[in-house]
């Protein structure tokens, strides 16, 4: 678990290098819009965009076990709204070894969020209250698995 300080240094380091003037390609892309996610989900089954909004209803999970029975724990989800829309996003849980982890994030704070767009009908799982799903065909659930959350300083 990272503490506070050692993720006000990472955040420091970040700006300072943006203020440097990292290159373009090396910057993370611009958010895109929950709309589009939503109204294509097929275009960005599995791919990495980056999303910024509003946390809302954050919900600690019980752990849950993965399909080879390794039990993960401290995972949680929230919904991430924007000016366009909202869409759920899963924090999946550090699997293998017990732990207690809070959410990073609060209800109410700006995030920006990486993660991997999950399509509906297009197999595999997906996170919820009652662990990891795998999605059927009817499911028209579309989900974001976060890889990196960061708060977002106005």
């Amino acid at each position: 678990m990272r503490s506070h300080k050692q993720f006000l240094l990472q955040l420091r380091t970040a700006a300072i290098l943006v203020i440097m003037g990292i290159p373009t390609a090396l910057r993370a892309e611009e958010p895109i819009p929950i709309q589009q996610i939503l109204e294509e989900p097929r275009i960005y089954h599995l791919r990495q965009v980056t999303l910024q909004g509003t946390a809302r209803d954050v919900q600690p999970l019980d752990p849950y076990k993965l399909p080879n029975d390794t039990a993960c724990y401290g995972a949680y989800l929230f919904k991430l709204e924007d000016d366009t829309g909202v869409m759920s996003v899963a924090v999946l849980g550090i699997c293998g070894r017990p732990l207690i982890r809070e959410p990073e994030i609060e209800d109410g704070q700006r995030v920006e969020v990486s993660a991997t767009i999950q399509a509906p009908s297009h197999g595999g799982y997906y996170l919820s209250f009652q662990g990891l799903k795998v999605v059927t065909e009817q499911e028209g659930f579309v989900q974001a698995v976060a890889t990196r959350i960061l708060p977002v300083l106005e």
